[in-house]
Parts: C-alpha cells; structure tokens; sequence
C-alpha cells in the first residue's frame, strides 16, 4: 500500500477533534496521522498531545484559511498520497483500503474521494460532495446524491467506482507529486470551492478524478460556515467565477463570465423576495472582488491544453428550478 498520511486542518475545533479523531485513530492503521493547526486561539493543539501522542501536531503561523492552511502544513508532510480531512469527519473500518487500491492499480488516477454520507442522518448523502462532483455548462457545481439543497437517500445507488469532475476537500486523497505539480490549492480562494478549481487545474494538465463508492465517510457538515452564511455565499458566488476565469479558453470564458454575472443577478433578486438582504449584498460583494481580482485570476491560466469537455450537462440551475428534478439519476443516465 502506497504511504498515506492523513491532514486534518483544525482551527479552534477542539470539540471536533475531541468527537471525531478518535475515529480517525482507530480505523487508519498504516497511515500517518497529523493535525495541521491554523494558529487556534482555544486548546485544540494540547489536547491532541495529550489525548493522542501517535498524531504528529503541525503549528501554522496563521489562520490562512483552507487553501494556505493545506498549502503551509504539506510541505512538512512526507508521504506518496496525502487525504485531506476535515475535522468533522468520522471515517468507518477498512475506509482506507479501496481507496489505497485505486491508486496501486490505478497510475492515471491522481485524486479520489469516499462516499460522503450525512453523520445526522446517517442514510442519506451529505452536501459537501456527496458520490462525487460535477459541474454544468455554465459552471455551476453539483453531486451525484446532491442538488442544490436536495439530498438523496443511500441506498447503493453510488456504491460504485468512476470519474467524477471535483472531489470534495471534506476528504480528498491527492498524490504528493500532483499536489506540488499544481503548486497546491489557490490562496486566493481562502475557502470554498479551492478543491473544484485544483480538480479542474488537474484534468486541464491530463490526470484524472476518480469516486470510491466501497469507501464511506461521515460529515457532520458546516462546522466551519453554514450554508446559510452570507460570508459562504460571498465566497461560492467569487470563487466559481475564479475558476471560470482561470481553466477555460478566453473565448469561453468570457461569454460564460457574462452569463453567470446575469444569472447571479437573478439569485440576488431571489435572496430580496425571500427577505434574505444579507445574501444578496453578498453576491453584490462576490462580484466586486471578481472584477478587483480578474486580470490576476487570468494571468494563473494553465498553460496545459484546456479541457473543452469540462460539463456533464447544460444547466443544473434549469433542470432543478424549472424541470423540478432532484436526483442526479433523472438529469443523465450512467
């Protein structure tokens, strides 16, 4: 088995760390195991040396978010494949296995993630990536086991292995050489979404995504920002154009940039007639820092050929508002 080592990002997550490392601990034998702290205010780091000596502590000078967080602590990582998990992640025995398989088997393979499953409702998918990510035409991302706020029951549907777009960051495993090839996570990003434009990077220079159905996970899920967060509003909205900025051609981009600042318009006048201000001074704000941010955006294009290719339908915004679907098998058929 190829040498993994688990980072789990933490900032003033004690009780997190308290409920959901032991998991961790108990079921990743072989693996190394360390808690990347982002400059915590609370005892998270004295409680980790004093609970659990085998966890090695990585001390980040400052609080860089989740990309810079990542970015800081794996240089001190020695591995072949790092998993990225967050802290309120509760992994099941044997969860490493298919995964460190896929990768042994698999040379082209350079990320994957488990099935995602919902650690209150433990039979249903969770939001943060679910069986695995895609995105539309217009950029906007997606799961197989969620749409939008619609989340489906597991039931095997998605106990398989296949690509996927983007894998989640809630529990990304990435070979070390690909990460460094990337050049790690954007900074500008701070969080939220960094995994789909790092996924999106990495096809863009020819490797591959992948989803690993026989391994499963449980999220608790917000334990950073709500979904109902403005600032988590802000950041979606800015980061996804980001991304679109970033790994498309210009001249797909550029139309694409302008449909989606219309279709964000639309959104914020949803967020005023649900008397939602906050959300829609946020888009408001996503956009402003787009337009500071867009020629430094433009100047990080890979120079790898684009993937054209990049959606698996045209607009998931269309067939869930407007064609009232909810479950990824009624938008394609595998």
């Amino acid at each position: 088995m190829s040498k993994i080592a688990i980072v789990i990002l933490n900032w003033n997550g004690e009780l997190l760390l308290e409920s959901y490392l032991p998991s961790v601990v108990e079921h990743s034998n072989g693996a190394d195991i360390y808690v990347a702290d982002n400059a915590s205010s609370d005892d998270s780091v004295a409680f980790v040396r004093n609970n659990f000596p085998e966890v090695k502590i990585i001390q980040n000078a400052e609080n860089g978010g989740f990309a810079k967080g990542y970015n800081d602590a794996l240089v001190h990582v020695d591995a072949e494949i790092f998993c990225l998990l967050n802290s309120d992640v509760e992994v099941t025995k044997n969860w490493l296995h298919p995964i460190a398989a896929l990768f042994t088997q698999r040379e082209e393979v350079a990320i994957v993630q488990p099935k995602i499953l919902d650690l209150m409702r433990r039979d249903h998918f969770e939001y943060a990536g679910a069986a695995g990510g895609f995105l539309d035409q217009l950029g906007y991302p997606f799961c197989r086991g969620r749409i939008f706020q619609e989340l489906e029951k597991d039931e095997g549907q998605y106990n398989d292995i296949r690509e996927i777009f983007w894998a989640t960051g809630a529990c990304m495993f990435i070979r070390k050489k690909v990460f460094d090839d990337l050049n790690g996570f954007d900074e500008a990003y701070f969080a939220h979404q960094e995994e789909v434009d790092l996924c999106w990077r990495a096809q863009n220079k020819g490797y591959k995504v992948f989803y690993v159905g026989t391994s499963e996970v449980f999220h608790l899920g917000g334990s950073t920002l709500s979904n109902m967060n403005p600032k988590k509003t802000y950041l979606n909205f800015r980061n996804s154009l980001f991304s679109i900025a970033k790994n498309l051609p210009f001249h797909k981009a550029l139309p694409l940039i302008f449909a989606r600042l219309l279709l964000d318009g639309v959104a914020a006048l949803r967020f005023i007639l649900q008397s939602k201000f906050s959300h829609c001074i946020a888009i408001l704000r996503a956009h402003l820092s787009f337009y500071r941010h867009f020629r430094k955006m433009y100047r990080k294009r890979e120079k790898a050929n684009f993937i054209l290719k990049y959606y698996l339908i045209k607009s998931i915004v269309w067939s869930h508002f407007v064609h009232q679907i909810e479950k990824f098998g009624d938008l394609v058929k595998d």
